[in-house]
């Protein structure tokens, strides 16, 4: 499944990054402990977090991710939306919690 296929199913806001929407998803991730992330996040993830600032680019490009998905409500700050912009990695956004947003996801790309 690619990211832009998750966003229509899920109705996710994009915030930036459209043109890394065709980047496959290969797993998930839910954390916000940037240096757990940084060691434990698969390749191909999604990643869902509260933060919004541009170390989360520098992760999903250290972790080459799908995606990043910004739960909550948050918004991601301007610099973070034109590097993500850069990068090609969406930013996506969900107004719930990631515990909701988990659940949905695993129930589409889980683990088989």
């Amino acid at each position: 499944m690619i990211v832009k296929e998750l966003t229509d199913q899920l109705e996710l806001q994009i915030a930036a990054g459209e043109k890394g929407l065709s980047r496959e998803v290969l797993d998930g991730y839910c954390g916000d402990l940037l240096s757990d992330v940084m060691g434990r996040a698969p390749e191909g993830c999604i990643w869902l977090t509260v933060q919004g600032h541009q170390n989360i680019l520098a992760i999903a490009v250290l972790r080459e991710m799908a995606a990043i998905i910004i739960v909550g409500g948050h918004t991601p700050d301007e610099d973070t939306r034109q590097k993500a912009d850069e990068e090609g990695i969406p930013i996506l956004l969900w107004p719930k919690s990631a515990f909701e947003l988990a659940g949905r996801l695993w129930a589409i790309i889980g683990k088989k």
